[in-house]
């Protein structure tokens, strides 16, 4: 498997998915992963479905639920990503919430990430302060890497804290919401993406929320690194199946 440093040092304009695992189906999480690297995706977001996903809009989080009735749980998530480290060549990001992480075990939930190939996760309800008097230490020691999100309501100091802190890319949510596919990027987030970028930080940046098609990734990235794709991906896999996969991406990345 790639990692995100190689993937990063392209000099290109990355496009990251975000899906859910156990959706459609329970054993459509290698299928989905498959379809995403064979399309051209640069690193794809894996989504650990959950019953209380705070910062998921409603197509997210009927993904989620689905998977979950689908009989999805950590432990078939592992086993489906373990059973593809060999193959895939896709950088992989896990993305959960803390309560996950507790609920399966601090220690195996670190060994089970870096078991499937993975070493980025993304927790988007870890407080900073839990991350600098736990997390950063647990993490170091399992060769693991957080990835911290900014809003436009985070402050400059707090930024350039998150700055220092990131080894993989800081998350830039477009809009200070749940997820979802929110049409045209407004004028107040150029304003936004224009203010983070012109802070000359040493992250890369990635950006994520509203993010839907081929217009608003290439928006994103006149002021990022990237985008991620989720809402918009996920509907289009729930109404059209998995063989659309490629005809979703194409028209993004031609």
């Amino acid at each position: 498997m790639k990692t995100l440093e190689s993937v990063f040092a392209k000099d290109k304009k990355l496009l990251s998915i975000y899906f859910t695992c156990g959706y459609p189906k329970l054993n459509d999480t290698s299928k989905v992963i498959s379809a995403l690297e064979k399309s051209g995706v640069d690193f794809i977001e894996v989504g650990l479905p959950y019953s209380d996903p705070l910062a998921d809009g409603p197509t997210i989080q009927d993904s989620s639920q689905k998977a979950l009735e689908n009989g999805i749980n950590l432990d078939v998530v592992f086993e489906q990503l373990l059973a593809i480290k060999d193959t895939n060549k896709t950088p992989l990001v896990i993305m959960g919430y803390l309560n996950q992480l507790l609920k399966y075990g601090e220690d195996k939930f670190c060994k089970k990430v870096i078991e499937c190939g993975i070493d980025t996760v993304i927790l988007p309800d870890l407080p900073m302060v839990e991350f600098e008097n736990h997390y950063q230490e647990l993490f170091e020691t399992y060769g693991i890497t957080n990835v911290f999100l900014i809003t436009p309501h985070t402050s400059e100091e707090r930024i350039k804290k998150i700055d220092a802190y990131t080894k993989a890319f800081i998350y830039v949510v477009a809009s200070a919401s749940i997820t979802g596919a929110k049409g045209e990027i407004s004028n107040n987030q150029v304003a936004y993406f224009e203010r983070i970028k012109a802070m000359n930080l040493q992250s890369k940046l990635i950006v994520g929320f509203g993010i839907s098609d081929k217009q608003t990734f290439t928006t994103a990235c006149d002021y990022a690194d990237g985008a991620i794709i989720g809402s918009a991906f996920i509907k289009s896999l729930g109404e059209n199946g998995l063989a659309h996969i490629d005809h979703f991406i194409k028209p993004i990345i031609s």
